[in-house]
């Protein structure tokens, strides 16, 4: 199973992949997750792209791609893996495909987590993050059970400033304009199935589920 999961902020897509791939015995890559490893690895790659975020500047493409090839050729992304948030831009769909191409690899799906923009400014304003392990929470859709703390770690929770309705409106209007492309580039490469992100954490996950059944265990 190699499959993209792509959608707007919010939509739920970080929720369902780091799921469909822990029940999947499969690699959950997301970018973050890879900067992070890359600069803690203390790797040429992760030095360039410490340069960039320690300035506050997003990384470009050139090395955002290096960065998810690098991951990808570590051996638990041999036989599967689900790409959380990458590629953003039709370059960064391009170069996956070449770097994939190039070791006879080929993507199986990739899923567009499809969701209204007021939905999705509803549920920023109700989103709490633990300053702690930075476990996300939602007021009305998946509260903690002890108001304003973590359920995992007992930390405090807060609300990030991005979440303000006109940061979020302002990021959907770039992630719309960025990803567009995308969506034609896979639909031409008839990849491309599309997600109903305006439904409850557990139909979503059933969807999914009938998307990609477990493989049978043999009986030794």
């Amino acid at each position: 199973m190699r499959v993209v999961f792509l959608g707007p902020p919010g939509a739920g897509k970080g929720t369902q992949a780091p799921r469909l791939a822990a029940e999947r015995s499969c690699a959950h890559v997301s970018t973050g997750d890879i900067f992070r490893a890359a600069v803690a690895e203390g790797s040429d790659l992760g030095k360039r792209a410490k340069e960039f975020m320690q300035k506050g500047q997003l990384v470009p493409d050139d090395v955002v791609n290096d960065l998810v090839d690098w991951r990808l050729r570590k051996p638990d992304c041999s036989e599967s893996f689900v790409l959380d948030g990458y590629p953003r831009t039709l370059p960064q769909a391009e170069a996956l495909d070449r770097n994939l191409g190039a070791r006879g690899i080929r993507l199986d799906a990739v899923l567009s987590f499809e969701i209204g923009d007021e939905v999705l400014i509803d549920r920023a304003s109700g989103r709490l993050i633990c300053r702690g392990c930075g476990a996300a929470y939602n007021t009305r859709s998946a509260p903690p059970k002890q108001v304003g703390v973590c359920d995992r770690c007992s930390q405090p929770l807060y609300r990030r400033d991005d979440d303000r309705p006109e940061v979020v409106k302002e990021r959907l209007r770039v992630y719309r304009e960025q990803t567009q492309p995308l969506i034609a580039y896979y639909q031409e490469r008839s990849l491309l199935r599309t997600i109903d992100a305006d439904r409850s954490i557990q139909v979503i996950a059933r969807e999914l589920d009938r998307m990609f059944p477990r493989e049978p265990r043999s009986d030794s």
